[in-house]
Order: structure tokens, then C-alpha cells, then sequence
């Protein structure tokens, strides 16, 4: 099995959490032998020619879109971008397909299966709401003709959801999203506080996601006036970007928060971030299962959390974290102020968090069980 040849497609070029797991995965495929190539539609940050320098593998962007063009040229560059697709497939000679979006199963795989690719694995990483019925039909319908063969859910709650959406049980396989583990040092603790402007005696709390509604960073920065009456040393770090930057930085202001929270941007480095903080915070109004969860928990740091799917699977409430009600800035406000009087039960959470990740959340894991799914396709 040593010769098999995968082609890993993803939607946009950019930092987050469906591009850090396509990229996880190459690496580790291109390791263990495999002959590997990723394909992206279109690059979103500009990280085309970064990645190009940073990764041992091939990797092409298809320029499918482009949000300057009007709906007219909009059409005839998805056009032209699907046949150089097709083309790239059928000359690739792949062995198998796995997609990472919604869009690149929906487009990437009936393409595949045109080009006679003979395993095709879509993936469903979580509900996108919002999303027209039509579409959700059209998706459904592809897994359970065997257009797109096998739906992995990366979580138990995404698997319900995609039976929700129409997807026939039969065709879902649940393979959880996962990561490679690291280690962190105090010299990256120390520089990146320093860099931040964190005192020795302040306590950092962070939170990683895009700054979109669902990522829920109003509901933190809601709790946060509480939190800092009590203990005025703690600053909030809040990292990633999105549309949703210019009207959080207003509630951050009208809370007079300002010196207290922080919108950080988009940070190139992570694990810088989470060297430097003391506690993690996912306040979201629903999840898959999140890759910065993930790794907060590997770097060892207690978290907390609000009660969704895929969350409530990685963490049991009191154990590897602290769960709290969706939507409920005070009950948060109860969790932060529990975490910082209480640096034993900080210690013992974050000990266990990563204990759980080593236990069934690594990239090894995790690879292993799509090539189960790999091989009982193509044999």
C-alpha cells in the first residue's frame, strides 16, 4: 500500500482550522510514503507562495475565484478552474481523493469521480448554518448515490448533523480531528509576554478563532467587566481576524476594556500564544471539533469552554476543563474567576487536557483511521 497517490483538496487558502488539518495530513501521508498533492480553489491570504516554501509537497492553487470579478467572469473562471481540475486528476492518476469543505465536496469529488479517481472521501467538519436547502440536499444526495463514497464526520455531533442534513448513516465514518504533538518552552513563554507587553504578575487568557459570529467572542468580552473588578492584573488576548473585527474593538471600547482586551490579528505562530497564556477560552456558539481546542489542550493549559458538540466530546466538565452554558457571559464570568483562585485546579485540568489529546486526538491516530477507510474502498 506504500505506493498509493492522494490528492487532498481544500477551498481557500487561509489560517484556520479545515487548511490546518488538510496540511496535517499531507505531512504526515507524504512521511509514511505516500505519494501526495494538495489543491486549494483559491488563495484567500495570500499564503500561496509561503506554502510553497514551507512544505515538501506539491501544492497548486486552481485561482477558481476571485471577489473583484464581476458574476459573468465570477463563472467563467469557476469553469475554466473545474476543467484544470479535471485535468490535474486525470493526468495525477490518483488513488484517492479527500476532501475538507463543504464546497470541495460538492465540486471537487463528482470531479474525481469523472476523472475515475476510485476513492473519494468527503469530510464534514460542522454545520454551516445558513446554508440554503438546496444545497444541503445536493450534498446528501452525492454521498448516498456513492458519487462521494464515505462522509467523515470529525465528530459525533457532525455525524448527527449530516444524518440531520439527509446523509444515509451507512455512509458515515467518525474519525476525530487531531493534531501532532508539541512541546512548548519558557524561552517562547518569556519572549512572546514580552512581545504582548504582559507583566510577570498578569494572568493571560486566550481565546483563537476568526472573528465571526459563531466563534461567540461577545459573549467573552461581555464577561470580562466582572472578571476584571475582581482581578484587574488578568489581560485577553483574542486572536485571528475577520469581519466581525471593527464592531467587537467598539464593544471592547464601550466596556472600557481597552487596556484589558486585546484583538491580536492574525498570529503567525500560535504556539507563541499559547506558551504565553495561562488559560484558554472557546466561547462559541458551536463547534465541529476545533483545532485551536485541540491544541490548547496538547500545550497543556486549563480550558473552558461553552457546552456544544464536539467540545463536550473532548472534555468532560470538572476534568480535562470547565464547560459553561451557551450564550451566558455570567456563567463564564463564575468560570474565569474559578480558574484564576483556584492554581491547582488550573495545574490538574491542564495536566489531563493533554493527557486526553495524546490519548485519542493525535495526528497518527487520526491518519491511520482514514487509511482504514482508504483501503476497505479500494481493495
Amino acid at each position: 500500500m506504500k505506493s498509493l497517490s492522494i490528492v487532498l483538496l481544500g477551498t481557500q487558502m487561509a489560517v484556520g482550522g479545515a487548511q490546518k488539518l488538510l496540511l496535517e495530513q499531507a505531512l504526515w501521508f507524504q512521511s509514511h510514503g505516500y505519494k501526495v498533492a494538495v489543491l486549494f480553489f483559491y488563495d484567500r491570504d495570500g499564503l500561496y507562495q509561503k506554502w510553497m516554501n514551507i512544505y515538501p509537497f506539491e501544492i497548486q492553487n486552481l485561482h477558481i475565484f476571485d471577489n473583484k470579478e464581476g458574476r459573468l467572469r465570477g463563472l467563467f473562471r469557476l469553469l475554466h478552474g473545474l476543467i484544470k481540475l479535471w485535468s490535474i486528476f486525470k493526468q495525477g492518476k490518483f488513488d484517492a481523493a479527500i476532501t475538507f469543505t463543504h464546497d470541495s465536496n460538492v465540486l471537487g469529488l463528482p470531479i474525481a469521480w469523472l476523472a475515475g479517481i476510485p476513492v473519494r472521501i468527503g469530510t464534514h467538519l460542522g454545520t454551516i448554518r445558513g446554508l440554503p436547502r438546496w444545497r444541503e440536499k445536493l450534498h446528501s444526495t452525492l454521498v448516498n448515490l456513492g458519487v462521494i463514497q464515505v462522509l467523515i464526520a470529525s465528530s459525533n455531533g457532525t455525524r448527527d448533523d449530516a444524518v440531520q442534513e439527509g446523509v444515509s448513516p451507512k455512509r458515515i465514518e467518525v474519525v476525530f480531528n487531531a493534531i501532532s504533538p508539541f512541546k512548548l518552552s519558557d524561552s517562547d513563554r518569556s519572549m512572546t509576554r514580552q512581545k504582548l507587553g504582559l507583566r510577570e504578575n498578569d494572568f493571560f487568557l486566550l481565546a483563537v478563532g476568526r472573528l465571526v459570529y459563531e466563534k461567540g467572542h461577545v459573549i467573552l468580552i461581555r464577561a470580562m467587566p466582572s472578571v476584571v473588578q475582581s482581578f484587574p492584573n488578568i489581560m485577553v488576548g483574542i486572536c485571528g481576524s475577520g469581519p466581525m473585527f471593527g464592531q467587537l474593538q467598539e464593544q471592547i471600547s464601550a466596556l472600557a476594556l481597552d487596556n484589558k482586551v486585546r484583538l491580536l490579528g492574525q498570529w503567525e505562530n500560535v504556539l507563541e500564544l499559547l506558551a504565553a497564556a495561562d488559560a484558554f477560552v472557546l466561547p462559541s456558539r458551536w463547534e465541529g471539533l476545533p483545532m485551536a481546542l485541540l491544541e490548547a489542550m496538547m500545550a497543556g493549559l486549563p480550558v473552558i469552554a461553552s457546552r456544544v458538540q464536539g467540545v463536550e466530546e473532548v472534555i468532560e466538565n470538572g476534568v480535562q476543563g470547565l464547560l459553561v452554558p451557551l450564550e451566558n457571559p455570567e456563567e463564564l464570568s463564575k468560570a474565569i474567576l474559578q480558574l484564576l483562585n483556584n492554581p491547582d485546579q488550573r495545574r490538574k485540568l491542564g495536566l489531563a487536557a493533554s493527557f486526553r489529546i495524546m490519548q485519542g486526538y493525535t495526528t497518527e491516530q487520526m491518519c491511520e483511521n482514514y487509511l482504514k477507510v482508504v483501503n476497505r474502498l479500494i481493495l
